[in-house]
């Protein structure tokens, strides 16, 4: 995803579609939890005038990482939109967001594709199928994985006394 900055001049104030898969191997050396990385499928469009590129994209795919409880591979799929803007040299564009400067001839949105993907990637991953024979056990000797809403409908065995005093006073009230 290189493109020359008088290639991208031709599409001023016109319509610059974008539509590629573009794998991304580098960024299992950037973080070494990324087991395996899908061809990503970029899209979108770019905005091209005197000053600056911006590009406006959607990143689609997944990337495979280790379930934080017992390491079995977890798919996790990546649908990211985004807008990149590139100024050219000699411009100075004040904007809120972050811009980057292109040196040289060329714009390459590959490293911001993956520094994007990076900061896509959770600090925990679990598996969801719980059934499978590589995943986590859900329950064991003395212990179990408990839902928060089942444990806030389960009463404390301690309290159930006083239930049962206030349904006494609820009926002789009546």
């Amino acid at each position: 995803m290189k493109w020359t900055l008088s290639q991208l001049q031709k599409y001023r104030n016109k319509e610059f579609l974008v539509d590629e898969m573009v794998l991304v191997d580098e960024i299992k050396q950037d973080d070494p939890t990324i087991r395996d990385v899908s061809p990503m499928h970029i899209t979108g469009r770019g905005d091209i005038d005197s000053t600056k590129v911006t590009f406006h994209l959607k990143i689609e795919g997944h990337l495979i990482l280790p379930c934080s409880r017992t390491l079995v591979d977890v798919k996790l799929p990546i649908n990211v939109e985004t807008t990149e803007t590139f100024l050219l040299q000699g411009s100075v564009y004040e904007t809120e967001e972050e811009a980057y400067q292109v040196k040289g001839d060329v714009i390459d949105v590959l490293p911001v594709i993956r520094e994007i993907l990076l900061l896509e990637v959770p600090m925990q991953v679990f598996c969801e199928d719980v059934e499978s024979e590589d995943a986590a056990p859900m329950s064991g000797k003395d212990w179990e994985v408990v839902a928060e809403e089942a444990r806030s409908k389960k009463m404390d065995p301690r309290l159930a006394g006083l239930a049962k005093f206030f349904d006494e006073n609820n009926s002789t009230e009546s």
